[in-house]
């Protein structure tokens, strides 16, 4: 009878631990879910309010094409901003280095190229902060702005940008120019779509370079200003904020 009780207490005991890491494992996972959900959503485009763009270049390959892309944004004196791969940056150091000097913004495209909704918001972290120290070492900035690849935007992926101070950047307008398709046609997606605080999608292309002149000229012959991501942000908010501190006096003057 002794060690009938000796072994029921022992299973009660184990069952209470089982219990009790049951408990804790379903509280892990609770904290993780709310961990998870950020709070800003990612930004797609600027204020309608003014004709301005941004045109942004994702890097993680075409450097053969850069140097070309920069000289005609300097003819044009037009300024872009550039996401970075981290891992693209550690194999190019001047030709990010001469990115930034040329007075071009630079953002962060992650490390490896990812798919960022597969990885966890530690794995999607893991990767900003690879590309953040590339970057800094070589221009001496800390990027804030993050395009996630494939134009991802899961919760784990705004939430890790959003715990480490960067802004997630997608875009309205995509040339789709990864597909190498004639530049012509990259020039009428970008024309028939234009719009006010449009963001524009490119990469380093050979249609890319070829399409670039006939964009930056028609779109400036409409009266378009181009500007980086970081001032069509800017202004969004002015722009906003603007229009709240207007309402209120309206409010007030009809009280």
């Amino acid at each position: 009878m002794k060690t009938f009780y000796i072994r029921r207490g022992r299973l009660f005991k184990l069952i209470s631990w089982l219990l009790l890491a049951s408990f804790l494992i379903f509280l892990g996972y609770m904290a993780r879910k709310y961990d998870y959900r950020p709070t800003l959503a990612p930004i797609y485009q600027g204020s309608s309010d003014k004709r301005q763009i941004a045109l942004t270049v994702n890097v993680y390959w075409g450097e053969e094409y850069l140097p070309q892309m920069l000289k005609i944004m300097d003819e044009n004196n037009v300024k872009a901003t550039f996401f970075i791969g981290g891992q693209w940056a550690e194999k190019y150091p001047q030709l990010l280095k001469k990115i930034s000097e040329a007075g071009h913004e630079i953002g962060s495209h992650g490390y490896s190229h990812p798919h960022p909704d597969q990885l966890s918001k530690s794995g999607n972290m893991r990767e900003i902060m690879r590309s953040e120290k590339i970057i800094m070492r070589i221009t001496g900035q800390k990027p804030k702005l993050f395009a996630p690849p494939y134009g991802e935007r899961g919760e784990t992926v705004l939430a890790a940008a959003e715990e480490l101070g960067y802004q997630c950047i997608l875009w309205s307008i995509d040339t789709i120019d990864w597909q190498h398709p004639p530049p012509e046609m990259i020039v009428k997606r970008v024309t028939k779509k234009v719009h006010n605080g449009a963001i524009i999608l490119m990469h380093p292309t050979a249609p890319s370079i070829k399409a670039l002149p006939e964009i930056l000229k028609v779109l400036k012959n409409n009266g378009y200003q181009f500007v980086t991501v970081s001032q069509l942000i800017n202004e969004t908010e002015q722009n906003s904020t603007g229009n709240i501190e207007a309402k209120k006096k309206e409010l007030i003057h009809k009280c």
